[in-house]
């Protein structure tokens, strides 16, 4: 129920679509961040166009919010192709995939995205479509049935997860090209943010920004969501220009603080704090604590609390670390039992 609850809340409504199309980088010099796969993509883009062939299958792979998306229309504008974007749960059928491949041109790019959810079936039968550019199709049932091998333009595949670990190893090994997408410096969020605050003509100093980027976990997505609901605030406060003052009040009425947790993260914290003395606590009990669904809690929660230091997973379970104390503003305990933890 909960994670159905999350699932909601994080669901995109058709404006919110609509802005973050428009905020997308449309050329490599608006792609802020992620330089070293820049360089590499660029290299194999450029090499492929000179032999006049189509890059070979690309898979990027990382937290939501980085840019996988917006990095395969890139590379789809600087190959001059066509881009058909698809899911790997929208992919239910051998004959769902076999319909999109036979219609795609020469060079085409079919960018799949949460490629790890794509049925076993459908996986299967895009091994040979990968490696031969053909299609296996079987005709008829029983001892009669026989199989049909359809040929394929050359096309590539751009694949994107979040979870690399639940891809298959077969289906991994066949992509030429994977890439992972790091959290982004504070500096690249903060040029991603004033161009973003630029293409929606909204004011806003340096102050405002650094702001912004400092509260928004490392993610683009996550900072121009805060850029937009900031933008609502003053044009109902104040006269629309984005200034330090007013970007604390409407982050504040967010409850993001800052370094860009939210109530959830907070309550998680101050769980395992304040009810089981800091930790090791077992996950089953957080979620219990806090009436959270563990899904929730270790795709949600926990990623960007480890990458602070504010939480150490251990075999005895999850444990708040001196940081997490000190940015709540809780005093350690001094017993040796939380000295030799923290």
């Amino acid at each position: 129920m909960a994670e159905n609850k999350k699932q909601i809340e994080e669901k995109e409504t058709p404006e919110e679509e609509i802005l973050f199309t428009s905020l997308r980088a449309d050329s490599w010099a608006e792609f802020y961040g992620q330089k070293n796969l820049k360089q590499s993509l660029q290299i194999s883009i450029a090499a492929a166009k000179k032999r006049k062939e189509s890059i070979e299958h690309i898979l990027l792979y990382g937290p939501p919010g980085l840019g996988k998306t917006t990095l395969s229309h890139l590379i789809a504008k600087e190959m001059n192709v066509n881009i058909r974007v698809t899911s790997g749960p929208a992919i239910e059928r051998a004959g769902d995939l076999a319909s999109i491949l036979t219609n795609l041109e020469k060079g085409d790019i079919l960018f799949i995205d949460e490629i790890h959810r794509l049925n076993k079936v459908v996986e299967e039968t895009l091994y040979p479509a990968m490696e031969d550019y053909a299609l296996d199709i079987i005709i008829g049932k029983g001892p009669s049935a026989r199989t049909l091998r359809l040929d394929l333009p050359q096309f590539t595949i751009i694949g994107a997860t979040t979870r690399i670990g639940l891809m298959s190893a077969p289906l991994r090994d066949r992509f030429g090209v994977v890439h992972r997408l790091s959290f982004y410096d504070p500096k690249d969020l903060e040029d991603i943010i004033q161009k973003g605050a630029s293409k929606l003509k909204v004011p806003i100093d340096r102050e405002s920004i650094f702001e912004i980027a400092k509260r928004a976990r490392g993610t683009p997505r996550i900072a121009l969501k805060l850029l937009k609901r900031a933008r609502d605030f003053v044009q109902v406060k104040a006269d629309g220009k984005l200034v330090k003052d007013l970007i604390k009040e409407a982050l504040d009425l967010l409850e993001v603080d800052e370094v860009g947790l939210d109530s959830s993260d907070v309550r998680y914290l101050k769980a395992i704090i304040e009810k089981h003395s800091g930790g090791p606590v077992g996950i089953e009990t957080i979620a219990s604590t806090i009436s959270e669904d563990i899904g929730t809690i270790e795709e949600v929660i926990e990623p960007y609390l480890m990458q602070i230091g504010f939480l150490k997973k251990t075999a005895r379970g999850r444990t708040a670390t001196s940081a997490a104390y000190k940015h709540l503003r809780i005093d350690l305990p001094k017993t040796p039992k939380q000295d030799k933890l923290i």
